[in-house]
């Protein structure tokens, strides 16, 4: 995958925030090639894009993986490191995030990324109902874009 200008690292972030202090998640996913390599994960909070700004050599994982009902991005109270990226070449780098929820809201901790004013995020709190419903909305285009390509609704997990 081509390096990306920091431009293109931000994403539009719909006007939904009822708080300063709640971030907004948006995820994409790559379809793969011809696209790109394979098909992989793009998380943004706030219109920022986390792997990309985390590091650079890192592509998010197959979001088949990531974004499954009960899979690894939905928050429980008791805290759990998710991988969320590897390098694209093989190696054993991987960015990893702890996940965890508290009351209605969902927080990601273990964060090193640049925000726009060059200050280090190091954690993003999200409002449950939004983050519950993004996850949901990838995963259902997800399945109706499988469903198009191979006439089954079927969405099977990713090889790991």
């Amino acid at each position: 995958m081509p390096r990306r200008s920091p431009r293109e690292l931000r994403a539009t972030v719909p006007d939904g925030r009822s708080d300063g202090a709640a971030s907004t998640l948006l995820i994409g996913a790559c379809p793969g090639p011809p696209a790109c390599a394979a098909v992989h994960t793009y998380l943004f909070v706030d219109g920022l894009d986390v792997i990309a700004r985390s590091d650079s050599r890192m592509a998010g994982l197959d979001p088949r993986r990531l974004l499954r009902p009960g899979g690894p991005l939905c928050p429980t109270d008791t805290p759990c490191k998710v991988d969320v990226a590897a390098q694209e070449q093989p190696g054993p780098d991987r960015l990893t995030i702890r996940v965890r929820l508290r009351g209605e809201t969902v927080i990601w901790s273990d964060l090193m990324y640049p925000g726009l004013d060059g200050k280090v995020i190091e954690e993003a709190h999200f409002r449950l109902e939004q983050y519950l419903g993004e996850i949901e909305r990838v995963y259902a285009a997800l399945k109706d874009q499988l469903v198009s390509r191979s006439g089954t609704a079927e969405v099977k997990p990713a090889q790991t």
